[in-house]
């Protein structure tokens, strides 16, 4: 099929020619409208006239950055690499992601099953809703999926056309490089205005000890391919409601290091942490998000050990190469890599919405400059150090200590 930009005048006609979208509708009349607010792409739900509850969302990825338009191009092939990376987690964890109706690389679209009854977690987080079953369920999407396409578990010939399959990815990881890892922490044009002669912006961007580390954690994004990521799994990637949760957004999806995405997460959680001490919210708010970060962590390794050891032979692995003590010892260093490399990473997330380009609402929708700028204070303190020591933390508890420390 030749690619065309979909609209609410063609939408209809296109849904026609799916076999299982339009069995889906019958013959209902159908009622469309555009509802993404996101950067990228456009989002529509469909929905019956008669039956508003029976509902589809479609996505389309066009040739151009959604919220600029056509005048700063983007390739819509990251639509394509959104698709597979769902295609890829459904298969492992299907609980997690949305149910796929069909998926077109060729009109780089997806529709897929509306979650009308779920909220985006950041927004449910700033309303203090408490998840109770949020730390399971991401800690187990994170764990099968961090593993089963790794090469603990594959095979060099399966990891290998992982890769290929990915890392064409290549505009969307430059924009990670750029804006996660480089301008948000140097006086540059794509920053926020907040940051022009603002002393917080000037000590971040003069911090040279705190540049090197971001460096080598930059290094190891751009070289390392451990596992397929998510690639940008923040609290804005997540619908959920207290029983369930969904992954949504992988366009950002590629085969990178293993502490990325768990990094990504946890360093979100910390921003909402740090927002709630800002504005003196309920202690039991705050105290469940500490608790979720610890919880995610410790589920996550549990989990990951677990799949790891069920395993007997992978590309890395052959029966009879080690020794099972030593195995053991291997196993204990290579899962505190991946808790180091994470921190590291939730430091980079955390300190790039200071300033950089797209802040997170827990923040930056603050009213009072006051409160906004303490809340920035906490988060940079917190930033500052768990990038510059990340590599000398071993347990989950010094974190939630310095957490602690820095927002007093």
């Amino acid at each position: 099929m030749d690619y065309k930009i979909l609209d609410k005048n063609n939408i209809i006609e296109y849904i026609h020619s799916i076999e299982e979208v339009k069995n889906y509708f019958n013959a209902d009349d159908l009622y469309i409208d555009e509802i993404g607010d996101g950067n990228l792409n456009y989002v529509f739900i469909i929905k019956s006239i008669p039956n508003p509850k029976k509902a589809l969302i479609l996505k389309q990825a066009v040739p151009y950055l959604r919220c600029v338009g056509e005048e700063y191009p983007l390739s819509r092939e990251r639509m394509t690499f959104e698709i597979r990376a769902l295609e890829q987690f459904s298969k492992i964890t299907s609980n997690y992601i949305p149910k796929l109706y069909d998926v077109n690389e060729d009109m780089s679209c997806v529709i897929m099953q509306y979650l009308g009854e779920h909220i985006i977690m950041r927004q449910g987080m700033i309303n203090k809703t408490l998840y109770p079953n949020f730390a399971e369920h991401i800690s187990t999407f994170l764990a099968q999926n961090l593993f089963k396409t790794s090469s603990l578990y594959l095979n060099s010939t399966e990891k290998r056309e992982l890769i290929d399959k990915f890392n064409s990815n290549t505009e969307l990881c430059k924009l990670t490089e750029d804006f996660v890892f480089t301008f948000a922490f140097m006086e540059h044009e794509t920053n926020d205005e907040y940051s022009i002669n603002h002393n917080l912006a000037k000590e971040l961007f003069e911090d040279s000890n705190f540049k090197k580390a971001v460096l080598g954690l930059k290094y190891k994004f751009m070289t390392q391919s451990d596992a397929l990521l998510h690639g940008d799994l923040h609290t804005g990637s997540i619908m959920l409601n207290q029983e369930e949760t969904f992954i949504i957004d992988p366009e950002f999806a590629f085969v990178g290091p293993f502490g990325f995405d768990i990094g990504a997460l946890i360093g979100n959680l910390i921003m909402s942490y740090t927002s709630h001490v800002a504005l003196n919210t309920q202690e039991e708010y705050r105290i469940w998000i500490l608790k979720a970060i610890e919880e995610i962590f410790i589920k996550f390794e549990e989990k990951f050990l677990h799949l790891w050891n069920e395993q007997e032979e992978s590309a890395l692995i052959v029966n009879g190469f080690i020794h099972n003590y030593d195995l053991l010892e291997y196993k204990k260093e290579f899962m505190l890599n991946i808790f180091q490399d994470a921190l590291g990473y939730a430091a980079c997330k955390m300190a790039r919405r200071m300033f950089g380009i797209a802040g997170v609402a827990d923040i930056r929708d603050i009213k009072d400059e006051k409160i906004r700028d303490y809340a920035i204070k906490m988060t940079l303190d917190i930033a500052k150090v768990l990038v510059k020591d990340h590599k000398n933390i071993t347990k989950v508890e010094t974190v939630l200590h310095i957490i602690k420390e820095k927002t007093k």
